[in-house]
């Protein structure tokens, strides 16, 4: 068996797959290995996620954002791919009216920045770039263990539980249920479906709470909570020392993974050309937001840069408008944001971002109307969103923002960004069996001509 340690755990970022607006799949950075030859340099290229190597952050945040993490982990698969989805009127499918024909008749250009792609099915989302510094961090304080707070099919627990195991941690999740007390009285089984399968074949330590003990207590009060109770007990290679991560990896140190990010989109976006060779514009940047770290990343990577006049839409799929603005501005001013005495922080996040109220029925929970839409985006494109956050923000963008004010849009470039979370499906297929029924029907061969022919029966 190889053992390789190396300081070089990121690849240069070379191949550019040359494309143009108008094609489907628009861009995809690839990571190309050093121009170095021989084994011991091709193993140099191999990513060593406990490795922390030194951060750089961008030059346009230099003597703006004061408090920079000093080191990351390699553990997404990047750059993620950036794709061209080309809005019809008419399904190709079915012949139907296309759920995207309102972008399709304002001539809009819709891009996807495929964030689900930073990782396997295990590790995969937008948590995964937070967690490069989060876990660097942890690392660097001596941790070895991590504990972490989320709902019941939470992906970030998940990403964070996945992500500790590999770098020799023990992940330690409080997951909030209706079912808590259920479960403890043994009159309900905890389950194995989508993230908490996950989560238990990792084997993480899980606790639960009641959605009422997390609203009084606090989600950051419980995780200190369970770091104070660790820290008096013992694993097999000596005392517990947890590190704790508020929901969804939303703190100072987490959002620079979605500084980072816009860095990563800015040089793809940059690579593009329009027909007469010019650079395309970005219009408008549009994502969920959940616990508000990668709002305050997008946000205030594009505001700082300067090399995009995008307009940022955060689309809140819990809490409201206001919240989100005041906890991204939190945020801002614990990495060290830097601003004329004159403006205050929170003014200057309503100046780059608009939050828009998109929780419908509240978090986690679908319309008949978003599953909907999620299926048939997914039959149209062939990429999956997910319910709880990007398929939610899709559907609010394109079917109240959008409508609230078509010609605002028109000729324009919009990103979605796609943070992941297609494990949060499972949870949903009882719910989707009248749209699934719909768009792929299930049909039993008469392989024997039987003369069956009929409803869900097909001669061969």
């Amino acid at each position: 068996m190889y053992c390789v340690d190396t300081t070089h755990t990121s690849m240069e970022m070379s191949l550019i797959r040359k494309s143009t607006c108008s094609h489907r799949f628009v861009l995809s950075l690839a990571a190309a290995m050093s121009a170095s030859t021989g084994s011991e340099a091709a193993f140099s290229t191999i990513p060593m996620p406990k490795k922390v190597s030194p951060y750089e952050p961008p030059k346009w945040t230099q003597d703006i954002l004061e408090n920079a993490p000093a080191g990351r982990l390699t553990l997404c698969n990047l750059p993620t791919p950036l794709y061209k989805v080309e809005p019809t009127l008419i399904t190709h499918q079915d012949n139907k009216p296309s759920i995207l024909h309102s972008l399709a008749e304002l001539d809009i250009g819709l891009f996807v920045k495929r964030d689900d792609a930073t990782g396997g099915v295990e590790l995969g989302g937008n948590k995964l770039r937070k967690l490069e510094f989060l876990l660097a961090d942890a690392i660097e304080r001596g941790c070895n263990a991590v504990v972490t707070i989320g709902g019941e099919q939470s992906n970030h627990c998940r990403a964070t539980a996945a992500a500790c195991r590999m770098i020799g941690m023990d992940p330690h999740l409080i997951l909030r249920t209706r079912r808590a007390n259920a479960v403890r009285e043994g009159k309900d089984d905890f389950g194995s479906v989508g993230n908490i399968l996950i989560d238990r074949m990792i084997g993480s330590k899980i606790y639960t709470c009641t959605p009422g003990e997390y609203g009084r207590i606090g989600s950051d009060q419980l995780v200190e909570r369970v770091c104070k109770t660790l820290q008096s007990t013992s694993g097999p290679f000596g005392p517990v020392k947890p590190y704790g991560i508020p929901v969804g990896g939303s703190n100072a140190v987490g959002t620079w993974g979605y500084i980072n990010g816009v860095e990563e989109m800015l040089e793809q976006w940059g690579a593009m050309k329009s027909g007469d060779g010019s650079t395309c514009s970005l219009d408008h940047v549009v994502f969920a937001c959940g616990s508000g770290g990668t709002a305050a990343g997008i946000t205030l990577g594009l505001a700082l840069a300067r090399s995009a006049k995008a307009k940022v839409h955060a689309i809140g799929v819990c809490d409201s408008p206001d919240y989100f603005y005041n906890h991204v501005s939190e945020i801002a001013d614990d990495m060290g944001l830097v601003l004329p005495s004159y403006l205050p922080t929170v003014d200057y996040i309503r100046e780059h971002m608009t939050a828009h109220q998109g929780k419908g029925l509240g978090y986690a929970a679908s319309t008949p109307e978003e599953l909907d839409f999620v299926a048939r985006f997914a039959q149209e494109t062939g990429i999956v969103l997910d319910p709880v956050y990007s398929g939610k923000a899709l559907f609010h963008f394109v079917n109240h923002v959008l409508e609230d004010d078509p010609e605002s849009f028109r000729g324009k470039n919009i990103l979605f960004w796609h943070t992941g979370g297609a494990l949060g499906l499972y949870d949903k297929g009882v719910p989707l069996k009248e749209t699934l029924d719909d768009i792929s029907p299930v049909m039993r061969l008469d392989v024997y001509d039987k003369n069956e022919d009929g409803d869900g029966t097909v001669t061969i």
